[in-house]
């Protein structure tokens, strides 16, 4: 579904992502590891489209999208989950989810969508004329995915989901990944949970310094010696 292939990405002199290549099954779940600073955060949003890369190729679907607007790559149906929520605190729970069916894709099909989402987040559902940043933190995470799942993404990348979340909070928002997965969405993880996001991870890949240092199943990559040193802390 989705190849990035040799993607170099800089801000200013100084190198973000150095030919980094990888790819993503489609009904995959494909986990992205690395330390603060590895460049995760850069290749997500290289990939939907809100950085130019300096060279290389991102392939959705058989479409280069290297370089393309941040709205013609959603629109293709790649979603963004951002780091932080990001989501409008001004606005109520209901415009939110609005916001994310704005995509010509998707207009048509609000109401159903609309109708999926608060079937999914049944407390969304009771909180729909609330204001969205009176909502808890957990809370306020459900409305970013509920409002990416607006815009009928057939791909969604996760940026650090659980940041800042209770631990059975984070359960729950790994579940949703999970049953999205299930329901046909193909997944990519960034994730500060490792071993969480290799043990639900078809695939994985492991970027240090800008590079692709280490990729293989999520399974592999978990009972590798240097992951579990490294990452893990055992």
């Amino acid at each position: 579904m989705l190849q990035v292939e040799k993607l170099s990405v800089f801000y200013g002199d100084a190198q973000a992502l150095d030919e980094v290549s990888l790819s993503v099954a489609e009904g995959a779940i494909v986990a992205i590891v690395g330390a603060n600073g590895a460049g995760k955060t850069s290749l997500i949003r290289t990939i939907a489209g809100m950085h130019r890369p300096a060279s290389g190729r991102i392939v959705f679907q058989g479409v280069d999208i290297a370089g393309l607007p941040s709205h013609r790559v959603c629109d293709l149906g790649v979603g963004q989950v951002a780091e932080g929520r990001q989501i409008f605190p001004s606005l109520t729970v209901a415009e939110n989810l609005d916001m994310g069916a704005m995509l010509p894709r998707a207009r048509q099909n609000r109401p159903a969508n609309r109708q999926r989402v608060q079937a999914m987040f049944p407390k969304l559902a009771e909180r729909l004329g609330q204001a969205a940043g009176t909502l808890s933190g957990g809370e306020q995470q459900m409305l970013a995915i509920a409002r990416c799942i607006m815009g009928e993404p057939r791909l969604i990348m996760f940026d650090e989901p659980s940041l800042g979340l209770a631990p059975t909070v984070v359960h729950d928002v790994l579940k949703t990944i999970r049953d999205l997965n299930a329901a046909g969405i193909t997944c990519v993880l960034v994730e500060q949970n490792v071993a969480v996001s290799l043990r639900i991870a078809n695939h994985a890949y492991v970027l240090e310094n800008g590079r692709v240092t280490l990729s293989g199943t999520g399974a592999a990559l978990l009972a590798d010696e240097r992951v579990r040193q490294a990452y893990l802390g055992i």
